[in-house]
């Protein structure tokens, strides 16, 4: 049983590894005061609650983990001048918290999420918006503590589009999911749009590889092995069901990011991220 310290609980990834890894391990969340914590009432589970980051400060300090996995953050695409303080507090200030508590933890290893859009297009150092520009200057925060602490492994898992169980996000697959069964029209893009889908189990099982096995401290890319056209998922749907999904489709521009080729997590495939499997998660 590992000790881990868990941020970003209450979110898409966070909520799915909190299930996944309160059945086996020790958990400790971290949770606003205001926040409702009903949904985890789990002995395997701490809940650390606190009204400012100087009392977080002052609790971190007061436990022991093993391992942070770091899966916080505030996400829009297109950002307004609200937006700024959040991105500051969720995706810089938090973090970096915790990054100066680690040696009072005894701490072995750090999990970092980030985005591929760090690096836009495939382009080294090409943040796509606001959003990415944050997790990047986290990445650079980490460069720092990884230097001064040299025996911590730290782990960046840059990741693209996700889809899976608990998913309450506006995202394309969510929306089509959503809108089948209401029998609504989904709006997309484009008939030429691909993106590349991960499913939140393999996810997981990347996280738990980390955790039990001795891997070199990097960072690694997540990512199916494919891209997923969504007019091809689409027609295959419609053509495997009688309920049919609504397209209203937008236009036929090419849509198609291109991803840096960070390293591959040694051992890892993304099996539960095919066709099947993202049809079967729009159906049920």
């Amino acid at each position: 049983m590992y000790k881990i310290l868990l941020t970003g609980s209450s979110g898409f990834i966070g909520l799915n590894l909190l299930e996944s890894l309160s059945k086996k391990n020790k958990l400790f969340i971290i949770l606003r005061n205001k926040s409702s914590n009903k949904i985890f009432e789990n002995k395997n589970i701490k809940i650390i609650k606190f009204k400012n980051y100087t009392s977080l400060n002052s609790q971190l300090k007061k436990i022991k983990v093993d391992i942070v996995i770091h899966c916080a953050t505030y996400y829009v695409k297109i950002h307004k001048f609200s937006d700024i303080k959040k991105f500051c507090d969720s995706n810089i200030l938090l973090g970096n918290i915790i990054l100066e508590n680690l040696e009072k933890m005894r701490v072995k290893k750090f999990i970092n999420f980030s985005t591929i859009w760090e690096n836009a297009n495939g382009k080294m150092n090409n943040p796509k918006n606001l959003y990415s520009a944050y997790k990047k200057s986290f990445s650079a925060i980490l460069e720092f503590y990884k230097k001064k602490l040299n025996d911590i492994k730290f782990y960046e898992l840059m990741i693209s589009d996700t889809f899976g169980l608990n998913d309450k996000r506006k995202k394309i697959i969510n929306t089509l999911k959503i809108n089948y069964r209401k029998k609504k029209t989904t709006k997309i893009v484009s008939k030429n749009l691909f993106m590349n889908l991960l499913n939140i189990l393999d996810i997981i099982k990347a996280v738990k590889l980390i955790i039990k096995n001795s891997i070199p401290p990097k960072k690694y890319l997540l990512k199916n092995n494919s891209e997923t056209k969504i007019f091809d998922l689409i027609k295959i749907f419609n053509k495997q069901n009688k309920k049919q999904l609504k397209i209203k489709w937008l236009s036929s521009i090419y849509i198609k990011d291109k991803i840096y080729p960070y390293d591959k997590l040694k051992g890892w495939k993304p099996n539960n991220s095919n066709i099947r499997d993202i049809i079967n998660y729009i159906k049920f």
